[in-house]
């Protein structure tokens, strides 16, 4: 190529005096300006819009980060100088500048959740298999960090692509975040605000060294798997029976009404509830009655023994004595006191 042609290609070449972008679309994070033949003029002007920062990279590194404003570049990189200065290599400069524009707007409804149960520790029932899922918001706060460990040199970066990796990072956390919260599982559901608080601190310094920053994290459910909820129904149901004779009548009286639509229903529930008051009756009346007598010695005196007449002996009734050990009147020929059982001497 002659050196005509290389000052045609020189004069082809742009100078850009003005840099802005207005985001096509939602969800792009990250844009970077197009420089295909052109130069960033020294003293151009950067208009960066509200919601945007720019990042400014001059021979392959971040020399400054612009937020919403109208800023003036002044580069390294002197289009006339440096194409002269090297048309033996087409009047390409070696030295690429180039102009990033990162969307600052809050990335609203993410979607987060448990794809399988998480296992965390509870202070009412030791470990506890957990389901959870709500949703988060998160924005770009550092240009230079998310550029250098997301973004890139890509063209265009979205919000999509780092969607997973995020949600992924908040699974993660979740077991962490529930034992720095303290909150027993029974009170989770009641304390979902603070819960989520828990998880945003513990989950910001790993958002903040994607150069994000998470801005709110909301839990919507909180569950037990099939087979633990069950249980769980169980021993409420248990706890809010409470008085089973209360219980018991309400449960009869949601049956009336199924009864009265059923020929013959009414009188079986009136059976029944007869029967039924009955039997309560005679248990608490035979309740009561135990409980107003005096109760009985452990250790119960031998039965009396029936006086018996000694063998071809006729006692008369009129005849008696008493016993020689407790005084009571007995007949003469007894061998036995009937109230004592002392055995009583022969005559």
């Amino acid at each position: 190529m002659s050196i005509l042609d290389n000052l045609k290609s020189f004069a082809a070449k742009q100078f850009i005096d003005v840099i802005q972008h207005v985001e096509p679309e939602d969800g792009i994070l990250s844009y970077r300006y197009p420089m295909q033949d052109m130069e960033i003029q020294n003293g151009a002007k950067l208009t960066v819009r509200e919601s945007q920062m720019a990042a400014f990279v001059n021979e392959g590194q971040v020399a400054d980060v612009f937020g919403p404003g109208l800023h003036t570049l002044n580069t390294q990189n002197l289009p006339i100088l440096t194409n002269l200065r090297n048309w033996d290599k087409m009047f390409q400069s070696p030295f690429k500048s180039d102009v990033y524009f990162f969307s600052t707007r809050t990335q609203p409804n993410q979607k987060w959740g448990t794809p399988q149960p998480v296992t965390i520790r509870d202070k009412d029932f030791g470990m506890v298999r957990l389901r959870c899922f709500g949703i988060y918001s998160w924005h770009v706060a550092e240009p230079r960090a998310f550029h250098s460990k997301v973004s890139g040199t890509r063209d265009i970066y979205r919000a999509a692509e780092i969607e997973g990796q995020l949600r992924n990072m908040i699974v993660a956390h979740i077991s962490d975040a529930f034992a720095q919260s303290g909150i027993p599982f029974l009170d989770m559901a009641a304390n979902q605000i603070e819960v989520g608080k828990a998880m945003m601190a513990t989950l910001q310094p790993d958002f903040a060294a994607l150069g994000l920053t998470l801005d709110s994290l909301i839990v919507e459910n909180l569950s037990l798997p099939e087979e633990l909820q069950k249980l769980l129904d169980e021993r409420i149901g248990m706890n809010m029976i409470g008085n089973m004779a209360q219980y018991t009548q309400y449960k009869t009286a949601q049956s009336i009404p199924i009864a009265a639509a059923n020929e013959g229903g009414l009188a079986g529930i009136g059976a029944s509830l007869t029967a039924g008051m009955g039997m309560a009756s005679q248990m608490a009346g035979a309740f009561q009655q135990a409980m107003a007598q005096p109760q009985a010695p452990l250790v119960q005196p031998p039965p009396p023994v029936a006086p018996v007449a000694a063998a071809g002996v006729t006692v008369s009734a009129g005849e008696t004595k008493f016993c020689m050990n407790c005084g009571a009147k007995i007949l003469k020929g007894a061998k036995f006191c009937p109230e004592c059982g002392f055995k009583q001497p022969e005559a």
